[in-house]
């Protein structure tokens, strides 16, 4: 397996020792799948789909372990091949999932406002994203949610003054 795959489910806060092929195919579902959506919602720039887009990502990032992307590859894929399952979502990938759903949420809404070149500019945005995670294996969310970590970490404490 290449090295940018491992370090990208790394990245999506998967810590199991080993990592092989039918983990990063699983975690590439769901990109391939919203790759698809954002593609045919800049062509339509219908609000409906990304408001709809943005309900099951913020769904998704909120109750993991309802994930309908998850559910899919669960059922469709992992089921039928006697594959593991993909397991409940860890932070970073939640995140990941929290922000994408915010932008397809500022789409949506921009797209209703008339606001064409709000939406244009997060249309780009959401598919540069998209373009990075499907054939660069980087997540710029979960990369965000590591670099707040660490330096939330980093911050000294503060006495409390009395």
């Amino acid at each position: 397996m290449r090295d940018s795959r491992v370090r990208f489910i790394r990245m999506q806060g998967f810590t199991t020792p080993h990592v092989d092929e039918a983990l990063y195919s699983a975690l590439m579902l769901q990109p391939r799948i919203i790759g698809v959506i954002v593609a045919v919602g800049v062509v339509s720039q219908s609000p409906w789909l990304f408001l709809a887009l943005s309900v099951v990502l913020l769904w998704s990032a909120l109750v993991p372990t309802r994930n309908p992307f998850d559910a899919i590859y669960n059922h469709a894929i992992a089921g039928p091949r006697t594959l593991p399952p993909m397991a409940t979502a860890p932070a970073p990938r939640r995140f990941a999932m929290g922000m994408a759903g915010t932008v397809a949420l500022t789409i949506g809404i921009a797209l209703l406002a008339g606001a064409a070149i709000t939406a244009w500019v997060f249309e780009g945005l959401f598919a540069v994203a998209v373009v990075q995670v499907v054939f660069g294996d980087v997540c710029g969310a979960a990369n965000l949610f590591h670099l707040l970590q660490r330096s939330l970490m980093a911050r000294p404490s503060h006495p409390v003054r009395q």
